[in-house]
């Protein structure tokens, strides 16, 4: 007999609060593979949030994404601030200014060698 779990009040709320936060509330009743891809991605960030991570680990959060996806995830990840700390790996160096901006410090890298560290975009 297979038997449905049924979630609590509480449960609930935080699925509707992050479903909102990533603004994927109105895709609800829509199976995850109809999703664009921008929101597939968005989709999986809110999966991983409902574990109240302390760290975010994104590696080419915005690769294959159209410049809409990635202004929406730009957005999702500037409201995370604060929520959680984050390490991205990305060469679309756009997205990290505007992700960033003059809020964080960069390291560049290349071939695993650091080339400069804390600056400020």
């Amino acid at each position: 007999m297979l038997r449905c779990a049924r979630l609590d009040k509480e449960s609930q709320q935080r699925i509707e609060e992050t479903l909102e936060l990533i603004r994927l509330q109105h895709q609800v009743t829509r199976l995850a593979g109809e999703l664009s891809h921008g929101q597939k991605q968005r989709l999986e960030i809110g999966m991983l949030l409902m574990k109240q991570p302390a760290l975010l680990l994104l590696d080419e959060p915005v690769a294959g994404m159209t410049d809409h996806e990635t202004m929406e995830l730009t957005e999702l990840l500037n409201k995370l601030r604060g929520i959680c700390s984050m390490m991205v790996v990305e060469h679309d160096m756009e997205f990290v200014a505007a992700l960033f901006g003059d809020a964080g410090k960069v390291t560049v890298m290349a071939e695993g060698a650091v080339l400069a560290n804390g600056m400020r975009l």
